[in-house]
């Protein structure tokens, strides 16, 4: 089973089939919404919306070790995330989407373990050199290569704590950083993802430019929404050609 994060136009009846809604309860609290399980393509599939399904949790009240250990419960094998992210190039364009490879963690007030002790003797440090996993980001940069979507095959995204967007000296100290694009969810996710063992990627959506650039006015939410609702499209057919393949 794949889990999907993320919610936003992925509510679409063409996309799952013989769905169905399960409500998970983990050791850590609820996750953020119940579980639309069904399938795309033939392959089992569980969507879960990251800021629950109306959006009303902001993004440092996500119940990130819910939603990822509700995922593994369930048997999901790998997770796709779809996200809005600011971007910080200008050649990164409104509507394009980045195949994330790296993140930089700017979050202060996440939760980012499982583990709040260690067993004696036993201290685990999970790796995160490479957090994205090659192979679901093969198979999604394969796919937007088919579908000629215009699309990034790698980005650093740096993560910040929200829900207040950047001023202008972050934004610039951010892309000095060595940043691509911004937003305010993937990191705590992948980490959780990888200490659970779970093969992790995420696409994201550039739907403006934070505030870096003089002559680009500074992001708004409209804005991020009304490009989102625009391109959206793009995202779920990406997702519907790719599943199958990360079957395979």
């Amino acid at each position: 089973m794949i889990g999907i994060i993320g919610g936003s136009g992925l509510d679409n009846p063409d996309i799952l089939k013989d769905a169905n809604e399960k409500e998970v309860n983990t050791k850590y609290g609820k996750p953020s919404s119940s579980l639309l399980i069904g399938k795309i393509n033939g392959v089992d599939v569980a969507i879960l919306a990251r800021h629950g399904r109306q959006h009303t949790i902001p993004p440092t009240h996500v119940n990130n070790k819910a939603n990822i250990a509700a995922l593994k419960e369930i048997g999901c094998t790998a997770i796709i995330a779809t996200t809005a992210v600011g971007s910080l190039r200008k050649d990164i364009k409104r509507g394009d989407l980045v195949i994330l490879d790296q993140f930089i963690d700017f979050t202060r007030r996440r939760e980012v373990s499982f583990h709040d002790s260690f067993e004696p003797h036993k201290p685990t440090h999970a790796s995160m050199a490479e957090p994205f996993s090659k192979e679901l980001r093969s198979a999604m940069n394969k796919t937007c290569e088919e579908l000629k979507l215009s699309h990034h095959k790698a980005g650093t995204v740096i993560t910040i704590e929200g829900s207040r967007f950047s001023t202008k000296s972050e934004s610039k100290m951010f892309r000095s950083w060595g940043a691509d694009v911004i937003n305010m969810s993937i990191a705590p996710e992948c980490i959780l993802a990888n200490e659970a063992s779970i093969p992790y990627a995420a696409v994201a959506m550039s739907t403006d430019y934070d505030c870096l650039f003089e002559d680009v006015e500074p992001v708004t939410w409209d804005d991020i929404l009304k490009v989102f609702k625009e391109n959206v499209n793009k995202v779920t057919s990406l997702l519907m050609a790719a599943i199958p393949k990360i079957k395979e």
